[in-house]
């Protein structure tokens, strides 16, 4: 059977390949995943390689570790998806009380709750066989954020600030890249994790604004609702707090005025985030939750270009 367009999740990728090309049985699953919505992984993926670049400008290699940033990125598609597919096996209820998510593959009844926890463990597995490729303390430190995750769902029903708790969540890997390097961690990456989670307090409470008035009606608590017309003002700040952070753990670090560059270049991103959003155009909430990619591009860059030149500065 063919889906039909109100089965598309209105905030996936337009011709993403996941519509266009996936077979029918596979769609159900690949939107449980978020396949169709990658902007999830990369958010999850950019601490880590953050950190991994960071540590190479610390230990002065010209680069950061290139198995490593493919096990991460491996692990951040797998353990995104394994945490939707849970968090949607935890919020079947609530999703289809929601205009924007009542339509996902459980709630619609595309996939049932034990076919649905099967592919949240079968993704697990191909993220703890990514985990098992480093040394027993980034081991341990990556098994220590399952307890994070596994309570992340519940969060919306009991505190206004469940964007703080996917913080949480989302930024371990700034903690993961360096201790991947040296097999501890210091101050340097402690603030970069920091850092991420104010961060994604701001950039999760504009996602969150796409669904205030239906989570008002249900119950559903978040920052959107909390900081309402204020939004803007609490997003600023948030996101100033995220930027002195990181430019402390560049100072840790070592960081040299490539990276420092980059962070002022990725700063004007954010304040052009806060300067042009509206939080009653949901579109609007959307494009910018998404831009946040861009933003994770530019700190990234600034790092490489730290690391390479800083290997060969006297």
């Amino acid at each position: 059977m063919h889906e039909t367009v109100s089965s598309i999740p209105a905030d996936a990728v337009r011709g993403h390949w996941v519509t266009r090309y996936a077979p029918e049985w596979l769609k159900p699953y690949a939107r449980l995943a978020r396949w169709d919505r990658p902007i999830g992984w990369w958010l999850l993926l950019w601490p880590c390689w953050w950190s991994a670049a960071l540590a190479a400008v610390n230990a002065g290699h010209p680069y950061p570790n290139p198995w490593h940033i493919f096990l991460f990125l491996v692990g951040a598609i797998a353990m995104r998806g394994a945490g939707c597919t849970y968090n949607d096996i935890v919020d079947r209820e609530i999703d289809a009380g929601v205009e924007r998510t009542k339509m996902r593959p459980i709630p619609s009844g595309a996939v049932s709750v034990r076919q649905a926890l099967v592919f949240a463990i079968l993704q697990s597995l191909t993220g703890l066989a990514v985990l098992l490729q480093f040394d027993l303390f980034t081991i341990a430190l990556g098994a220590a954020s399952l307890g994070v995750v596994a309570i992340y769902p519940f969060m919306k029903r009991i505190t206004s600030w469940p964007q703080v708790v996917l913080g949480f969540a989302f930024n371990w890997g700034a903690l993961m890249g360096w201790a991947a390097v040296f097999g501890r961690l210091d101050a340097a990456p402690v603030l970069l994790y920091l850092g991420g989670i104010a961060w994604t307090i701001g950039y999760d409470t504009i996602y969150a604004h796409q669904d205030r008035r239906d989570d008002a009606i249900i119950g559903v608590k978040s920052t959107a609702r909390l900081f309402a017309q204020h939004s803007r003002a609490g997003i600023a700040a948030f996101y100033i707090v995220a930027v002195t952070l990181w430019a402390g753990a560049f100072w840790l670090a070592g960081v040299r005025w490539p990276g420092f560059a980059g962070l002022a270049l990725a700063s004007g991103h954010l304040a052009w985030q806060v300067a042009t959003l509206d939080i009653n155009d949901g579109k609007r909430c959307l494009m910018h939750f998404r831009s946040n990619r861009d933003f994770g591009w530019i700190l990234f860059a600034g790092l490489l270009a730290d690391a390479a030149i800083s290997a060969w500065a006297p």
